[in-house]
C-alpha cells in the first residue's frame, strides 16, 4: 500500500467510529487500512460491537473488514465491498493450523473468511502477512454483505454451508465435532498470530 498523497482520502465523518480512529491520530483510509492491517489477530468480546477493533485494538477476518467497510460508509468512501468467503482451510494454506485436521483424517474444512474487494481488487488485512493468493484457489463460495452480517448471520451461514457439505459428502464426522475441530483451528490461529 503505497503514499499517493495527491489522492489520500480524508476520514471527515463525526461518527462515533470514525472519531474512535481519529483518537488514534489516523485522519486518511490509507493510514487506517495499515493501522488495521497490523492489529494482533483476535476475538472481540462482543462481535457485534464493531468499535471494539480500537478499543480492543485486535480483531478477527470478520471485525477488521466489517470495521473497515462502515467506516468507508460513513466517510462516503465508494466502491468497498464486504465479502464472506467460504473457502477449503486446509494445513496447506493456512499452515498455522499444523496438524489438527489431518489428526481426525480431515484434508479441509470449509472455512468462513471475510475480506474487502475494492474494484476488482481483494484486499485481506487480517494480518500483515495476509496473501489472498494464497486460498483464492480454494474458495467454493462468496457472497457480499453487510458490516453488521459478521455478527450473528455470518455464523449461521456458515454452520449451514458446514451441515449442508457433511450431508453432501457423507462425513463419517457430526457436525458438531467438525466444528469442535474448526475452533482448534482458530485458537492456533490466534495464538500464532498474536
Amino acid at each position: 500500500m503505497k503514499k499517493n498523497i495527491e489522492n489520500r482520502v480524508k476520514l471527515e465523518s463525526n461518527d462515533k467510529l470514525t472519531l474512535l480512529v481519529r483518537e488514534k491520530d489516523i485522519e486518511y483510509w490509507e493510514d487506517l487500512l495499515i493501522f488495521i492491517r497490523d492489529l494482533p489477530y483476535g476475538r472481540n468480546t462482543n462481535r457485534e460491537d464493531l468499535g471494539l477493533v480500537m478499543k480492543e485494538l485486535r480483531g478477527t477476518c470478520s471485525s477488521k473488514h466489517a470495521f473497515l467497510k462502515e467506516i468507508a460508509d460513513r466517510n462516503g468512501i465508494e466502491n468497498i465491498k464486504l465479502i464472506l468467503g467460504i473457502y477449503k482451510m486446509s494445513e496447506n494454506n493456512t499452515p498455522k493450523i499444523e496438524n489438527t485436521l489431518s489428526k481426525v483424517g480431515l484434508e479441509y474444512i470449509p472455512e468462513a473468511h471475510c475480506y474487502l474487494k475494492i474494484e476488482n481488487i481483494v484486499l485481506d488485512l487480517t494480518i500483515n502477512e495476509s496473501n489472498f493468493e494464497k486460498i483464492k484457489d480454494d474458495v467454493i463460495k462468496k457472497i457480499e454483505i453487510n458490516a453488521d452480517d459478521v455478527g450473528e448471520f455470518k455464523v449461521e451461514f456458515h454452520k449451514n454451508y458446514l451441515k449442508n457439505w457433511i450431508e453432501k459428502e457423507n462425513m463419517k464426522l457430526y457436525f458438531e465435532e467438525i466444528w469442535k475441530q474448526r475452533e482448534k483451528c482458530i485458537r492456533k490461529l490466534e495464538e500464532k498470530l498474536k
